[in-house]
């Protein structure tokens, strides 16, 4: 097999067992708060024992580059434990299509960081999401626990473009890997104050929750992530990624008989297709910049 079809085999993998972290938010009996740092203790010992085992250093090339890195940790720990409350509050599906609205997030964020201007097919995907988005909100009010989850799943949104946002801006010299030891051990620091008493008196079942979705849905997908870009091109991972949601839907309707109504599907559709659009179109652009330089 060669090097590129075992990439996309290994990204596809990747993409199927970050689908399943949102399953974790319903079976484990836990904050959002508690999963998040369970997760990143056993993710951050995940990456560091296969950075040491690579050969690779986890050391930092300025002062300036661990101030972004600690900013990263920073923001991912918001976006993480705001991703897995959204989905407490509502559903998988819910919380899932609400996050997915990062693409084009993404778009309008994206001028305050690089050279790029808004057209108008941009401002069409954004009202399609808001399309997509109304359909799912049974109610205006914060009193619901859908509509609540949507918002707080809209935020984690927010939160996950500005990461990558940064990241790509500033810390893309660093492998996948690397950045995620950082950004995990990161979190791990913050949250540790804010942790309850519940997290260690936690059942054998519990811990072994924790363990395989820091390891198995954490640590395994953003290493074989960072494989595969080295064969594979940006957009590629890219469109595979908005398939997430998907997965995630399917093995809740399958695993938990969550049940998604008719209008979050026909909104989740609208979303992943303005995501899917979203990032066909941002990667055509980048293209063309770069064939004008």
């Amino acid at each position: 097999m060669e090097d590129v079809q075992k990439s996309l085999w290994s990204l596809h993998l990747a993409v199927v067992l970050l689908g399943v972290t949102a399953l974790f938010s319903r079976i484990i009996p836990l904050s959002a708060l508690d999963i998040t740092f369970g997760r990143s203790v056993v993710a951050c010992g995940c990456l560091f024992l296969l950075l040491k085992f690579t050969g690779k250093s986890l050391k930092l090339h300025s002062y300036k580059d661990l101030g972004i890195g600690v900013l990263l940790g920073v923001i991912m720990a918001l976006h993480w434990v705001t991703y897995f409350a959204a989905m407490q509050y509502s559903s998988v599906a819910v919380g899932m299509i609400a996050l997915f609205t990062f693409p084009v997030i993404t778009v309008f964020l994206e001028p305050f960081f690089e050279k790029v201007r808004l057209v108008w097919q941009d401002v069409v995907s954004a009202l399609v999401v808001l399309l997509g988005i109304t359909l799912i909100v049974p109610d205006s009010s914060l009193n619901n626990d859908v509509t609540l989850g949507i918002v707080v799943g809209v935020f984690s949104a927010l939160l996950y473009s500005l990461r990558n946002l940064i990241h790509r801006r500033y810390f893309s010299h660093y492998s996948g890997a690397h950045a995620m030891t950082l950004q995990t051990f990161v979190i791990i620091l913050c949250l540790g104050l804010f942790t309850s008493e519940q997290l260690y008196a936690i059942s054998l079942e519990t811990l072994f929750y924790l363990v395989v979705l820091g390891s198995i849905c954490t640590a395994i997908p953003h290493a074989l992530i960072a494989s595969s870009l080295k064969h594979l091109r940006a957009k590629t991972f890219s469109l595979i990624a908005c398939a997430q949601p998907l997965y995630g839907v399917g093995f809740a309707y399958v695993l938990l008989q969550e049940r998604p109504s008719a209008y979050t599907l026909v909104g989740g559709l609208l979303v992943i297709s303005a995501a899917v659009y979203e990032t066909i179109n941002a990667q055509k652009h980048r293209a063309k910049a770069k064939g004008t330089q």
